[in-house]
């Protein structure tokens, strides 16, 4: 005879929605803690899980999460043993391995689920791996949301096609993956840019007791397009002898000073990476950070005057509010003002070669501003999508619980 007991437990059993934060730093957690806070409070028929790769991204997504949406998650994390780790310390310094490791030592928890949602795209050897051996017959479905809105080939990487729902920012994001051929516009959703939500009530702070223009210095680590490695050292210098005119926050991309040997696997360069002269950090017009939560948390794109980059997607968080941008190009055959598709970012402000062409250009950034303004806001409207009032965060869980409802349909 059938137990109505056991019929009513079976039906209690909620399916897994994974989060999955396994990156080694905290730059990309704010895509996603978002999402997975308001997922959990309005979806009680899935179980929510941050599944986090360390202590230090299990505290910096509690950080961007309210009580309420702390409680509704459940948290699982994918820390490897003592002794694997150890074992592969030295190698994890040059490549990622830790991040694959994690995923292959909890594979039996992470396939378990409905959905994992992402924002990089390691994990999908965990599905090219569980689909590879047919005998194993239920896989997870992949969900990206993007961690940044650039328009580099990196934003539109082949792997992508390999997802099977993406939750994008804009319309631009959109036409990016289906220009590429790695999507289609059934795949994608629009829902905004999850981290501008974290700016929500938030104003502007000051960094430096003068009411002098405070520039933000904010090179990627790639060793091929970066411009520290050889113009860093200039641009700190110039704002050191110009105290008196100018103050500068060097903010780079947290991953630059991870690591002291970078390497660019897709196109084979690998450098050593310049240190900071210590007389830079008693500057009183210069502040220096190279680790903090700041980097990613937006507090400098937010509050600085104007932005000097080269080719992170963070200017697209500093355009949250149209101001003056400067951009070096150490690498590319690109015409000055004609950039190339891949660099589009670029015509958001003028595009220098050396930092000794940028420092020329400096003193007119109020007028670059004005100049670069309609461009800017054009850009803007197509990256991060603001038609819809509600958080991206809403928009990312109500996108994501419709899709896994299709799933069963």
């Amino acid at each position: 005879m059938n137990n109505p007991r056991h019929k009513k437990a079976a039906a209690a059993v909620k399916s897994d929605v994974i989060f999955l934060f396994n990156h080694d730093a905290g730059h990309q957690v704010a895509h996603l803690a978002g999402i997975a806070g308001a997922f959990a409070l309005r979806e009680k028929a899935y179980r929510a899980i941050v599944a986090f790769g360390s202590d230090v991204t299990r505290k910096e997504v509690e950080r961007l999460l309210t009580p309420e949406q702390i409680a509704a998650l459940h948290w699982r994390s994918l820390a490897l043993p003592e002794w694997l780790k150890t074992l592969t310390n030295g190698l994890n310094r040059l490549v990622p391995v830790h991040r694959i490791l994690r995923l292959y030592w909890h594979n039996a928890f992470l396939r378990k689920s409905v959905a994992i949602v992402s924002t990089e795209r390691t994990c999908l050897t965990l599905k090219r791996h569980w689909t590879k051996f047919r005998r194993r017959k239920h896989c997870p479905a992949f969900v990206c949301v993007p961690h940044g809105a650039g328009d580099r080939n990196v934003s539109f990487h082949p792997a992508f096609r390999d997802f099977d729902l993406l939750m994008v920012s804009g319309q631009k994001v959109v036409d990016q993956m289906v220009d590429a051929g790695v999507s289609t516009p059934e795949r994608c959703r629009i829902i905004g840019y999850p981290k501008f939500d974290i700016l929500r009530g938030r104003t502007p702070e000051t960094f430096f007791d003068n009411k002098k223009p405070t520039f933000l210095y904010n090179p990627h680590f790639d060793p091929h397009m970066s411009s520290w490695f050889d113009h860093g050292a200039d641009i700190l210098e110039f704002f050191y002898q110009n105290a008196d005119r100018y103050n500068l926050i060097f903010a780079p991309h947290v991953m630059l000073f991870y690591k002291k040997v970078h390497i660019s696997p897709e196109y084979r360069v690998t450098r050593t990476r310049p240190d900071i002269d210590p007389k830079y950090y008693d500057a009183p017009n210069i502040r220096i950070d190279v680790d903090s939560a700041r980097l990613f948390d937006m507090s400098y794109t937010l509050s600085a005057d104007v932005y000097i980059g080269d080719v992170s997607s963070q200017v697209y968080e500093f355009l949250h509010r149209p101001r003056a941008c400067f951009f070096i190009d150490t690498h590319s055959a690109a015409v000055p003002g004609s950039a190339p598709p891949e660099y589009d970012f670029w015509n958001n402000g003028p595009v220098v070669r050396t930092a000794k062409q940028l420092i020329a250009l400096l003193p007119d950034h109020a007028q670059i501003a004005a100049q670069y303004r309609k461009a800017q806001e054009q850009r803007m409207a197509y990256t991060a999508d603001q038609s819809d009032p509600r958080p991206a965060s809403e928009r990312g869980a109500e996108a994501l619980r419709q899709y896994i409802e299709s799933l069963a349909s």
